[in-house]
């Protein structure tokens, strides 16, 4: 591995990570000045904002041919989200879950992952996938902003106010300020994605292992760092319930709006790698079925079901891993994934929710 493929994925991230955040303040400072209100700023600039690291990159690659780093990243960046993101934070402190999650979102969340899955069962992503991918965003943020408008409360427009510094004197040229921002963005945006995407495909070449493998692993966690940074802070302030959200609406927001928009925009049909749809894909949909039991146990996430989903990312990372390179332990692996550890975490999901059933009734 060559220092300009380090260089090449530092800057990347760096580029990336900085590009959101200028982006987000831009964005969400441009919108109130034509009176929307703070909670819609929250619900839409903030959730592009958070996946728009994976936006520019599965965009770029579906640009650039690389179909695998494209499926790779939002795959990949869901199962992290949800495995290692959700399982550190929960680590620092329990985290609680509210009832809209459970019964909307989490839902809504297996959905738009059982929907993917079929879409690409044929081997790609079409223009068309794409288009029923991004009417399912649009849709979904609009339901949203219906929702917040008929339920919203003073506090929680306070809280975005406060977030996006709206309630501060408006500066002579705000405006163009703040279109200034937003342009800075996405260059920046741009330019991160263009030289993590080249970072990437160089490591994978270095290392022998697939442009599948390296999405779904550095990629994917590299452009998961903003909803790191969010889910961590909300937990270390003692905002609990805002880093289970935060995670759920990002996996919603990468399905729909960034696979959909790469499609899209992709010269041809994106291709789906046959070991993608036998094996990644399911593993997210599972994660995804997993969050309901686990959410549904007191509203609650605690730090010993935190340092599970860690456990489980970490052997979901050396299988991937040890199979692109045909490892020798490859074997051993997987005789103790089917034979004890899939069975037993079946058998203990079953019983938390029987159990969490109960106690609703």
């Amino acid at each position: 591995m060559s220092l300009m493929t380090i260089i090449y994925l530092i800057a990347g991230l760096v580029l990336l990570v900085a590009g959101a955040e200028v982006l987000v303040r831009g964005a969400g400072k441009l919108a109130a000045q034509f009176g929307i209100p703070p909670l819609i700023i929250g619900l839409t600039v903030v959730a592009f904002g958070t996946s728009a690291p994976e936006t520019a990159v599965s965009v770029q690659a579906a640009l650039d041919g690389k179909g695998d780093l494209a499926i790779g990243n939002v795959v990949g960046s869901n199962i992290a989200n949800v495995l290692f993101i959700l399982g550190l934070t929960a680590l620092i402190a329990p985290l609680l879950v509210s009832r809209q999650i459970i019964r909307l979102d989490v839902p809504i969340m297996i959905g738009a992952s059982l929907l993917t899955w079929a879409l690409a069962w044929d081997g790609s992503l079409s223009r068309l996938d794409g288009a029923l991918l991004f009417a399912g965003i649009l849709a979904y943020t609009a339901f949203l902003i219906i929702s917040s408008r008929r339920d919203k409360t003073a506090a929680a427009d306070d809280e975005f106010a406060t977030e996006f510094g709206l309630n501060e004197a408006p500066k002579p040229y705000a405006g163009l300020i703040n279109l200034g921002l937003i342009l800075v963005g996405l260059v920046l945006l741009v330019s991160g994605s263009n030289f993590l995407v080249e970072g990437a495909v160089s490591l994978a070449r270095s290392l022998g292992l697939s442009e599948l493998v390296i999405g779904l692993t550095v990629v994917a966690v590299g452009t998961s760092l903003p909803e790191l940074a969010t889910s961590v802070m909300a937990a270390i302030k003692g905002e609990r319930d805002i880093a289970v959200g935060n995670i759920v609406g990002s996996n919603i927001f990468n399905l729909l709006c960034v696979l959909g928009l790469a499609s899209l925009v992709s010269p041809s049909a994106i291709p789906v790698a046959a070991n993608a749809l036998a094996f990644d894909f399911p593993v997210m949909i599972a994660v995804a079925i997993a969050c309901l039991p686990i959410f549904f146990n007191g509203y609650c996430i605690n730090r010993w079901e935190g340092a599970v989903f860690v456990g489980y990312y970490a052997l979901y990372t050396a299988y991937l891993v040890l199979h692109s390179t045909a490892a020798p332990w490859l074997g051993a692996l997987q005789q103790a994934m089917y034979s004890f550890v899939l069975p037993l975490t079946a058998i203990t999901l079953l019983v938390i929710g029987a159990r969490a059933w109960q106690r609703q009734r």
